[in-house]
């Protein structure tokens, strides 16, 4: 069937139902899929439970309920369907609604009613993009949850590797925009922290452009702003990108441009596309864009509070808002600890990868991301893979990867890369997306885990 037939299938299996149980991620891209189908199907007049997971295993399966409802997984299940199908699952009874790579039950086993974009060459869209198509087919006043999709598809990086979003995901930021819930700046510069970071820590901190004088080093972004005339509003309290008039934008613009240029650095992710929400208050300046939305709804699920993101996505600005904004503050305290870590201790270095084992110092929820923001310091033109303790299981080990879009461009994709590694260990789950994935394993398979990516790496650099 086409993509368009696998909705409308999972839209008629929706109406049928009275009661439906949603198992969702707990990530950006999982809580705002969760909130898109959880208000879609109350408009419905289906009554809704839902359960958070942070992946798919017999120990979380065994935390569904076992009732008659309509079971919908989101983020989550297209790579599981045998557990499932092990589980007791009604495939006619269960929806996945997933972007990640497809792996069928065993020959004799009935098909899941399965909402993949994978599955049909829609690469960069996230989950969350097919919640909302699901809800649009079911009634287009659905529309208004644009905004959650493309919060989504941002969180899980759909739209890193172009700089903006693309395919399906750009008809869905259509929709945003049509309904006044989205407002597109094309083409801006490329930094993250629009709404709420001072000036000079966003251009301090871009992973995507090498500044000489600003990068890694706010005080030297500082005086270069000074130079060009872009001053503190008052002492040392920096406007946010998000303030500057046009002809200010344009002044940093003009002068980055310049300084790049004169030291021969790439420009060529000098400009990226942002997704600013208007109807958010400014005194709430967190919500104001899709990437740091997305930062708080991470913050809530990695520190086990995803409902507190969902209530966020549902409108909650008081309670849950002000809870958000304290777990947001310790999330990236801990995420620069990880990054300062890895930066301080140093990584080992292969030839196709950097690896470090940080033990149980960090949770295990938040050490991918640290690594992601570290890599910058450390060599990007290889991937980074970071280890931990499984919180959930201590005789196990986390395993997540991360690498930059321009080594992704040259054939790396670490989603197969894990995935291939898992085939040769017992006990071994892996899966992701090209440029950042993760694993558990056993702890005695570490060494020879880590071998046998770095030789994946290296047939795909071949």
């Amino acid at each position: 069937m086409s993509f368009e037939e696998d909705i409308r299938a999972a839209a008629d299996a929706v109406r049928s139902c009275e009661e439906i149980t949603i198992i969702s991620h707990i990530d950006a891209d999982g809580i705002s899929s969760e909130s898109i189908l959880a208000q879609a199907l109350l408009r419905q007049g289906i009554h809704i439970t839902t359960k958070f997971v942070r992946q798919l295993d017999p120990l979380t399966l065994d935390q569904i309920p076992d009732d008659s409802s309509l079971k919908i997984f989101s983020d989550l299940g297209s790579g599981q369907q045998q557990m499932l199908i092990e589980k007791g699952l009604d495939p006619s009874r269960t929806i996945i609604i997933d972007h990640h790579v497809s792996q069928p039950a065993e020959m004799g086993s009935d098909p899941f009613i399965e909402v993949n974009c994978l599955n049909h060459g829609h690469e960069k869209m996230s989950a969350a993009g097919v919640s909302y198509l699901l809800a649009r087919e079911l009634d287009t006043i659905n529309t208004d949850l644009a905004k959650l999709a493309i919060i989504g598809n941002v969180g899980d990086m759909m739209d890193r590797e172009h700089l903006c979003l693309i395919g399906p995901a750009r008809e869905i930021l259509r929709d945003g925009i049509t309904s006044g819930a989205v407002e597109l700046w094309e083409h801006d510069l490329n930094i993250y922290g629009i709404s709420t970071r001072p000036l000079p820590q966003s251009l301090a901190y871009s992973d995507d452009m090498e500044i000489p004088g600003v990068s890694r080093d706010p005080d030297g972004a500082g005086k270069f702003l000074e130079r060009i005339g872009i001053t503190p509003l008052q002492p040392n309290r920096w406007p946010v990108w998000e303030d500057l008039s046009f002809d200010q934008k344009q002044q940093v613009c003009s002068a980055v441009i310049e300084q790049m240029m004169a030291h021969g650095k790439d420009t060529t992710r000098l400009f990226a596309d942002h997704y600013l929400f208007p109807d958010e208050d400014k005194h709430q300046a967190s919500l104001r864009n899709a990437s740091e939305f997305a930062t708080m709804l991470n913050s809530c699920g990695r520190w086990q509070r995803p409902e507190l993101g969902g209530a966020i996505c549902r409108g909650d600005r008081v309670a849950a808002y002000r809870e958000a904004e304290h777990m947001l503050r310790n999330h990236r305290t801990k995420i620069r600890e990880v990054m300062l870590y890895i930066t301080d201790t140093g990584v080992t270095e292969l030839s196709h990868m950097l690896y470090i084992h940080v033990g149980g110092r960090f949770p295990d929820t938040i050490v991918g991301i640290g690594a992601g923001m570290a890599l910058s310091r450390l060599n990007p033109e290889k991937p980074i893979l970071i280890m931990c303790e499984d919180s959930l299981d201590p005789s196990m080990t986390k395993v997540s990867m991360r690498t930059r879009p321009e080594v992704v461009s040259r054939g790396v994709d670490l989603q197969q890369a894990l995935s291939q590694a898992c085939e040769g260990h017992e006990n071994c789950s892996g899966g992701g997306h090209r440029i950042a994935a993760g694993a558990f394993i056993p702890r005695d398979h570490e060494r020879a885990f880590i071998e046998d990516v770095n030789r994946i790496l290296a047939q795909q650099y071949a």
